[in-house]
């Protein structure tokens, strides 16, 4: 690991506080960049995550895609854990917490508004961050890959059924403009670019420009993700500093959510004895979140500031410290799996 990997955790943290302040002393900067918008897909967001993805991308060997076919069980757990189990123990943590252990601390309104977006967070499973999370797990790059694209084309189905079954409403609008173009954007286009890229480096497959390339991506990637982490912290500063308390309480439920069913899933691979380079992965797409639709979503529904909007950036708060603190676990524990 070089330097920004191995101290990914302190520079995370550090990007965290600097959006903060940024965000509060020039909040004119950051209300511009937040502007630059398309289906309520932050533009320069995209490029940012793009630059993290493509790297990704270009490691992909498509001629060992075929191989996926032999390990189907690691897709059966990702599909049964991000739609069978997730959703609803998200909504019934929330129903918990704010129905029952913090109603006296929070209005009826704000608690289901609260409610609500922990239920949008819970029904969108991670599509761009994942290969960032299988990366730095030494994950199967070509498995992720595979993984993150059945559950695209199930969340176009299963997406508003669920989440509409779990709100109570029947009527729920989901941008599907926003889900397409964050698709397009964070998938298909990197995809792409990194096949061409690797198609020209690697012509006579003795991987030395491939290998070459990548080291000189490797900071790009990292920058890329710190970068995105001020922005959206910097974007949500205002809230953040206005409602620490409320920040407190959505936190507490989510952080149980994701430890929790990083555990589900990580458990259910060790017994179906799936390689850790397959189990990692898995287990990181169920506990992170899609959160760029998950908080397009509640402002298309509640407001941009209501408490669901709210619950959706609180979920981007915790996410990234504590996905990282999965790695670290994921890369502790390789020895309770199957061999590659």
């Amino acid at each position: 690991m070089g330097l920004f990997e191995r101290y990914l955790s302190v520079w995370v943290g550090a990007a965290i506080i600097l959006g903060i302040l940024a965000g509060s002393l020039v909040p004119d900067v950051f209300a511009l960049v937040a502007g630059l918008e398309y289906a309520h897909v932050n533009l320069v967001i995209a490029v940012l995550i793009w630059l993290m993805i493509y790297p990704m991308m270009v490691q992909i060997d498509f001629s060992s895609i075929k191989d996926v076919s032999s390990k189907p069980k690691g897709l059966a757990l990702t599909l049964v854990v991000n739609w069978l189990i997730k959703p609803f123990t998200m909504a019934l943590l929330g129903w918990l917490f704010f129905k029952g252990i913090f109603a006296d601390w929070v209005d009826p309104e704000t608690a289901t508004e609260y409610i609500a977006g922990m239920i949008l967070l819970g029904v969108a499973p991670c599509t761009a961050m994942v290969f960032v999370w299988s990366q730095l797990t030494k994950g199967d790059a070509n498995y992720t890959l595979v993984q993150v694209s059945i559950n695209d084309i199930v969340m176009i189905f299963a997406f508003a059924p669920i989440a509409g079954l779990l709100l109570g409403v029947s009527d729920i609008t989901v941008p599907w403009d926003t889900l397409l173009l964050s698709v397009v954007l964070y998938v298909l286009i990197p995809l792409v670019a990194g096949a061409i890229t690797r198609s020209k480096l690697d012509k006579n497959n003795d991987h030395s420009k491939l290998n070459a390339f990548l080291a000189a991506m490797k900071p790009w990637s990292i920058i890329g993700l710190l970068s995105t982490v001020v922005l959206l912290f910097g974007f949500q500063s205002q809230t953040i500093l206005a409602q620490p308390e409320a920040i407190v309480l959505i936190a507490i439920p989510l952080l149980i959510q994701t430890y929790g069913i990083f555990a589900i899933t990580y458990y259910l691979a060790k017994r179906f004895k799936l390689p850790h380079n397959v189990a990692a992965p898995a287990s990181m797409i169920g506990s992170s979140n899609f959160f760029e639709l998950a908080v397009a979503v509640a402002i298309s529904l509640f407001g941009l500031h209501s408490g669901a909007a709210l619950a959706t950036v609180v979920g981007v708060l915790v996410e990234v410290p504590v996905m990282l603190s999965l790695v670290w676990f994921a890369n502790k524990t390789p020895h309770w799996f199957a061999a590659r």
